[in-house]
């Protein structure tokens, strides 16, 4: 086969059937056969042109995971612990599920297992925080092509005008990028409102930073079409089966 041919694991996520971390689990599960024979090896390379076929246990699999909805307080990182913090995976607790959860998943310790930020809150910032064991829905929220929409609510210092408005709408550059033209206005008159279709690391401070603002309080309301609605500071719900990002 040739080198130029893409990896198994890869093709799948190009195809869409799942992650390609989903994909090298299937692999080695035997759960995977390309051309009508089972590939349980990983790092094997296929035709674009092969047929490639998923055994119903790996759908089950991946029915079977979970994405959890949290509203991240101030003092927990968004993924592994650093610096003496926790990870707000912490907080995913049978005691510290919201009442208000609709969801009829029963909470298990295997739903613990694998999950993962899809996305970055800063320690400091507050708010909706997606933790997934989906692939599917890390590569919708964080992929290099994603569109998703994250709405956030930035309490400022400082006065703005109405050039520095322009440059934190359409004319910023970070770390030598220039950012994606971004939906900014005021919510209030100490709170200006955030769309982003980017998530560079701190990139909202760092935004306001450059037209002279100081952010003293910064909230995530919603990812794409998921609000984080009434979910408590410090609670968690399950993403219901209606709910897409």
């Amino acid at each position: 086969m040739s080198s130029d041919n893409p990896r198994l694991s890869k093709r799948m996520g190009e195809l869409g059937l799942c992650s390609r971390r989903e994909a090298e689990t299937w692999i080695v599960n035997g759960w995977v056969r390309v051309d009508g024979q089972v590939i349980d090896t990983l790092g094997v390379r296929v035709s674009p042109q092969a047929r490639i076929e998923v055994d119903p246990a790996a759908r089950a699999h991946q029915q079977g995971q979970v994405t959890v909805l949290l509203h991240k307080p101030v003092g927990y990182v968004s993924g592994q612990a650093e610096d003496g913090y926790e990870p707000a995976s912490v907080l995913i607790r049978p005691e510290n599920r919201w009442s208000g959860d609709t969801s009829p998943v029963k909470f298990s310790p295997a739903h613990l297992q694998g999950l993962a930020p899809a996305g970055r809150l800063d320690i400091d910032s507050t708010g909706l925080l997606v933790l997934t064991q989906d692939g599917r829905v890390a590569k919708q929220l964080i992929g290099q092509d994603s569109e998703i929409e994250k709405e956030y609510l930035v309490r400022v210092d400082g006065a703005l005008s109405t050039d520095g408005m322009h440059r934190l709408q359409h004319g910023l550059t970070l770390d030598g990028v220039k950012l994606r033209p971004a939906g900014v206005s005021w919510q209030n008159e100490a709170q200006l409102r955030f769309v982003l279709r980017e998530g560079r690391k701190r990139q909202i401070r760092r935004m306001c930073e450059m037209v002279g603002l100081v952010v003293t309080g910064l909230k995530r309301v919603r990812s794409g079409n998921v609000m984080l609605g009434g979910l408590p500071m410090g609670k968690w719900r399950y993403l219901r089966a209606d709910e897409r990002f």
